[in-house]
């Protein structure tokens, strides 16, 4: 399947393994557009540094009485069955998930057509699709959004899906919104909007042997 028809879900998580997972945001990607979001605050499983709340501004008053992430199950376990996962820098998300829930649901796996697998991944990651179609940029998400000329579009789309205290880099929803269009700006290039979804997982991936075995099945 052309990866610009089917639905990936774009995810930012703020937090640590220490803390626990305190805001998610996800943003919908298809048909080279933004769709349906999601966002909200979370309990703190464990301490909250104040070296990270200087980062992403959640300290112990923003976080009081909220529900704790592993209340979200149903929502991510339905969004891996619906379709692929995205991040920037993919690896940091899909640990934070993992500490969590180990596995999803049984889900379809885009990366073998008609086979089903028990894991988050594989993830799209615009940070190594970045780094491998346009290896003269840098990989900081702020830097490639500026790059791209989307800040526009960004902060246009934050004044509709963002909460107005959380409209900046290093909110959720705001770095999800940032990386689905970072996501989005590959489907306006025509050599780029006809991959499938394989060839974009085999381009997301680091290790080079899983990467030849994705791509050898996307051309046979």
């Amino acid at each position: 399947m052309v990866w610009t028809e089917q639905s990936i879900f774009f995810v930012d998580f703020e937090g640590s393994r220490a803390s626990g997972i305190l805001e998610f945001g996800v943003a919908e990607v298809c048909g080279g557009r933004i769709g349906a979001t999601s966002t909200r605050l979370c309990a703190a499983t464990g301490r909250v540094r104040p070296e990270d709340v200087a980062v992403h501004g959640l300290d112990e008053a923003a976080l009081a009485g909220r529900a704790p992430f592993a209340d979200e199950w149903e929502h991510f376990a339905g969004l891996r069955e619906r379709g692929p996962l995205a991040a920037h820098y993919a690896g940091v998300e899909n640990g934070l998930l993992k500490s969590v829930w180990p596995y999803p649901r049984s889900s379809p796996d885009f990366a073998r057509p008609g086979a089903r697998v028990a894991e988050w991944g594989p993830w799209i990651d615009t940070a190594r699709l970045y780094a491998q179609l346009y290896p003269s940029g840098t990989g900081q998400l702020e830097a490639l959004v500026a790059a791209g000329g989307l800040q526009g579009e960004l902060d246009a789309l934050a004044q509709v899906h963002c909460p107005p205290e959380r409209r900046r880099y290093h909110a959720a929803l705001y770095d999800a919104l940032a990386g689905a269009l970072l996501l989005a700006a590959l489907a306006r290039e025509p050599r780029l909007a006809g991959l499938t979804v394989m060839r974009l997982l085999a381009l997301s991936t680091l290790d080079g042997e899983k990467r030849d075995d994705l791509q050898q099945r996307d051309l046979f």
